[in-house]
């Protein structure tokens, strides 16, 4: 009876955690945290959740079709180093391509994962492994470890794919918001290139493209950009002559 409870107690707190991940993670999605923190946020999270002791996050990058390594919590600096594995390869290429998850009881035992050598040094034994899919297209990988045998529940196995789903939605928000940035930036600076320009064409008689040329050299002298010189010649319009 006794232990009966001390399991139950044991489920409650595991699900607690489990709640709190998510919802950690949830947050993330609508705030202004740029990638490299939402990142960190999501292994740490989910290494505190799962009890692992190595969580790792792969997203691919669709310039070369790899998957490669952007974050863990581990603050080894063997299994820091920068690595990447092709769709396909490996256990991690396998969940990615597949997008289904995957379980391993002991990764030195298993023929198709990759990293033995330093799954040995790291003390790494068994792994959760599930595909980060949003839009049905998967952008990652999650990987949880631990140091001992373990063979994980559907339980773990549906809380780090809802984990690795929320995180593949907040990291592709915050890609967009930080493209969208960029962009408004950039159309931002046109703008004001294109005011000092005019200041200039009227205030010297310049040409447009002298007045482009002066403004670019001008940049290159005081090693500022051209969208800061412009932003002077705007501030001091009407003092130019």
């Amino acid at each position: 009876m006794g232990s009966h409870i001390f399991q139950n107690m044991q489920d409650d707190n595991t699900f607690e955690r489990h709640i709190e991940a998510l919802t950690r993670i949830s947050k993330a999605i609508t705030s202004d945290r740029y990638i490299e923190d939402i990142l960190r946020l999501v292994v740490t999270v989910t290494a505190e959740a799962m009890h692992s002791k190595i969580c790792s996050l792969w997203l691919l990058d669709n310039s070369d079709n790899a998957l490669k390594l952007r974050a863990t919590q581990s603050i080894s600096e063997d299994y820091l180093k920068e690595r990447s594995l092709k769709m396909g390869e490996g256990i991690v290429g396998q969940v990615a391509l597949t997008q289904n998850p995957r379980a391993v009881l002991n990764v030195l035992e298993d023929p198709e994962y990759k990293e033995k050598d330093l799954a040995r040094k790291e003390g790494l034994v068994s792994m959760l492994s599930v595909p980060m899919v949003v839009k049905d297209s998967v952008i990652g990988v999650v990987n949880c470890y631990t140091s001992y045998p373990h063979e994980f529940t559907e339980t773990e196995m549906n809380v780090l794919t809802t984990v690795a789903n929320e995180a593949a939605v907040a990291i592709e928000n915050t890609e967009l918001i930080v493209k969208t940035k960029v962009i408004q930036e950039e159309l931002e600076s046109r703008k004001l290139i294109e005011r000092a320009k005019d200041i200039l064409m009227t205030q010297r008689g310049l040409s447009g493209t002298e007045a482009y040329r002066w403004i670019q050299k001008r940049g290159m002298d005081t090693r500022k950009s051209m969208r800061e010189i412009s932003e002077a010649i705007v501030l001091t319009e009407g003092t130019l002559n």
